[in-house]
């Protein structure tokens, strides 16, 4: 008698650590779930943040000899040509 006790309150102890695990699993999925579905969100415009940048923008403001030379040459504007 004491041994079939014994068996089934270990089977009792089992199904229920059994379970105990099966939703401790069944829970975890849907939270690594609803984390993967959030970060690999399409994104939209305006909602993400975005890194980097000029280092000294204000290099930009004015362009530089070389950068003039080059535009008048992508222009097609020869500084001999259009000597006053």
């Amino acid at each position: 008698m004491a041994d079939e006790t014994t068996r089934n309150i270990t089977t009792i102890v089992l199904v229920l650590a059994f379970l105990g695990m099966m939703i401790f699993v069944a829970l975890r999925a849907r939270k690594n779930r609803e984390e993967m579905l959030k970060n690999h969100a399409p994104k939209v415009a305006g909602e993400d943040q975005l890194e980097g940048g000029a280092r000294h923008p204000q290099r930009f403001d004015e362009p530089d000899e070389e950068a003039l030379e080059e535009m008048a040459k992508l222009l097609g504007e020869d500084s001999d040509d259009y000597e006053a």
